[in-house]
């Protein structure tokens, strides 16, 4: 038996939190849920780059500038999508969709047809103009909703979405599901489409007041394993993708139902002191060995960077620090101590406890 409802209720319990526990339950879910998402479809930047990038604007070791790009632009949509999650008068809209669409998108940009015999222009915050599809693992093709269907099956899965809400039967993890499932069965942009249901999903649960989740990239396999069942279960037909029914839709309710349960449980127990993080990722951060410095795209030295850092959150512990600046916890400690030497920081309190101070 689920245990959302209860654990739903203990959360509600716990409202209104503390300012400085809110924000840090927010910053810890700003860094998970741009850096899975975006690595869900190709992102290249690593954990403690995506975090240096979100935290303080700068990146280091190597990055593809689309790369930075996108994750800052994903990181607006999300911040847009909290402020209308928020707003009680504001009604999910196609506008929004295909303006949030915009948004992480940033400008028309091309692409190379999969057989590589042509480049075509991908058009942002508009609906696609050309059939979009996926090769599956036998091969096949499958195909999305046409060209021809997408704004009526957009405007009945919007309708449908204001119906439920109205009616309140659904369980949460019923109604993220099907609107996920009918969404990606439409396809209704020639890119971003997974990162805006994923957004999306986020919407509602922050429209419910639940906290909101991240679909790991390192569970990805089952993620999309999840889907295709759900793809066996309503057929290769696009308009009845767009319409499954809850039954169709079970293997992602199931699956959504356990990453909700999971987040409930253990944002809970963060709040009560239980625990002492909400990080949702596996850090991928290479290590970087270096003297005083490493190769870093806006010419930061790892020295000035962690003088930066401990300003804006003296209390970071060194591991901390090296995740952010993607270098090791040796070389933090060698950078910490030439500051200390140049009497730029001093330590306050015992290291379990205290705190650094900039001079």
């Amino acid at each position: 038996m689920s245990k959302i409802p209860q654990l739903y209720q203990e959360w509600l319990s716990l409202q209104p939190l503390k300012e400085k526990l809110e924000r840090d339950i927010n910053q810890q879910f700003m860094i998970d849920f741009n850096y899975n998402s975006n690595h869900l479809e190709g992102n290249t930047l690593t954990y403690g780059q995506t975090k240096l990038l979100l935290l303080f604007g700068d990146v280091m070791g190597n990055a593809r500038m689309q790369d930075l790009e996108e994750m800052k632009a994903h990181n607006v949509g999300l911040q847009w999508m909290k402020e209308m999650a928020k707003d009680k008068d504001f009604m999910l809209s196609e506008a929004f969709i295909r303006e949030l669409n915009k948004v992480i998108l940033v400008r028309n940009y091309f692409k190379t047809s999969r057989d590589g015999d042509y480049r075509y222009e991908i058009r942002v915050g508009v609906y696609k103009k050309r059939l979009n599809s996926v090769i599956t693992q036998s091969g096949e093709i499958f195909d999305y909703a046409s060209i021809e269907e997408t704004p009526s099956l957009m405007n009945d899965l919007l309708q449908w979405y204001r119906n439920e809400e109205m009616r309140g039967v659904l369980k949460i993890e019923e109604l993220l599901a099907m609107f996920h499932y009918r969404y990606i069965r439409i396809h209704p942009f020639e890119d971003g489409n997974g990162r805006i249901a994923r957004l999306l999903v986020n919407y509602i649960l922050l429209r419910h007041n639940y906290p909101m989740i991240v679909i790991r990239t390192d569970d990805r396999n089952n993620y999309l394993e999840t889907l295709r069942k759900c793809d066996i279960l309503t057929g290769k037909i696009p308009f009845d993708g767009a319409n499954a029914t809850l039954q169709q839709v079970k293997p992602l309710t199931d699956y959504i139902a356990n990453i909700l349960e999971k987040k409930l449980e253990t944002i809970i127990k963060y709040v009560k002191g239980e625990i002492a993080d909400l990080v949702e990722t596996k850090d991928d951060t290479i290590k970087i060995e270096t003297d005083v410095s490493v190769n870093v795209s806006v010419n930061v030295s790892v020295k000035n960077k962690l003088k930066e850092i401990i300003a804006q959150n003296p209390y970071l512990s060194a591991k901390e620090m090296a995740k952010i600046l993607s270098v090791s916890e040796r070389t933090i400690h060698r950078n910490i101590e030439s500051l200390k030497n140049e009497n730029l920081i001093e330590r306050v309190g015992s290291d379990k406890t205290g705190y650094w101070r900039v001079k």
